[in-house]
């Protein structure tokens, strides 16, 4: 039993998919245990309508991030540390942490780390990893679907989608699905390249719906779909960020670099 009143909470947008969040949240959160066994481990889902979706169909119960935070101090938890999931500094990570900043009189001591993507170094480690997990043959080229948002933190995904080109890799391609860079933009971009075949995957902690319906779904608007249309061979690789070690290293990292600060 943990006799220590330290704690980290764990914050991600969550998923439905049971497949994919025993693969990549549940990971993260055993890698905190694992690194950090001085530490309670607690989550917080930021999707109330996931969150609602899972009590209704599994009665499982997630606490949101207030709700989750008043947990740990009434089991008398004194310092914590708030680690988000969360890719980019968006509007999920901002009312994460607005949530914080109003139950940080809770606390004797309040750490948040930074989500996955924070620093130029940080972008440089995702690349990479990618690079090392997913790299595409000459002949074929790589398009990776992030969320995307109207925060201005969207801007991370063009920046990737240079830097892998700066990296040396032309036939990596990021975009979104719901902002900026378009697959309509993509589209154009890889036809220029004329590949032999097109790697699909999520730039998402999880592959849930968005990789499993807008990705790779059979509806004819779908990623897998449009570039099948242009009359490009499609193979997709639902496996989402939070597989990756690398990643996991990173976020672990962050949470290590937020309990440094004093």
């Amino acid at each position: 039993m943990i006799k220590s009143r330290k704690a980290i909470l764990v914050v991600s947008f969550g998923t439905s998919y049971e497949k994919t969040r025993k693969k990549t949240i549940d990971q993260i959160e055993n890698r905190m245990r694992e690194r950090f066994p001085d530490y309670r481990i607690y989550r917080a889902w930021t999707s109330g309508m996931i969150r609602r979706k899972i009590e209704k169909r599994d009665g499982i119960c997630i606490q949101d991030v207030k709700g989750a935070l008043e947990q740990m101090a009434a089991d008398g938890m004194t310092e914590i540390v708030v680690q988000p999931t969360h890719v980019i500094n968006g509007i999920e990570n901002d009312q994460m942490l607005a949530c914080v900043n109003a139950c940080r009189h809770l606390f004797v001591r309040v750490s948040v780390g930074m989500p996955l993507l924070t620093t130029q170094e940080d972008n440089v480690r995702i690349a990479r990893v990618i690079l090392e997990e997913l790299c595409p043959k000459k002949d074929e080229v790589l398009v990776l679907m992030g969320h995307g948002t109207e925060h201005y933190a969207n801007s991370v995904y063009a920046a990737l989608d240079y830097l892998f080109k700066d990296m040396g890799y032309p036939n990596v391609f990021m975009g979104t699905v719901e902002a900026y860079p378009a697959l309509d933009s993509l589209m154009r971009r890889v036809k220029e390249q004329n590949p032999g075949r097109v790697l699909l995957a999520p730039f998402m902690i999880v592959a849930g719906d968005h990789a499993e319906n807008d990705l790779a779904g059979a509806d004819e608007n779908s990623w897998k779909s449009r570039f099948e249309q242009a009359g490009f061979e499609v193979s997709c690789i639902l496996k989402g960020l939070g597989e990756y070690e690398g990643v996991r290293e990173m976020l672990l990292e962050h949470a290590r670099a937020a309990m440094d600060i004093s």
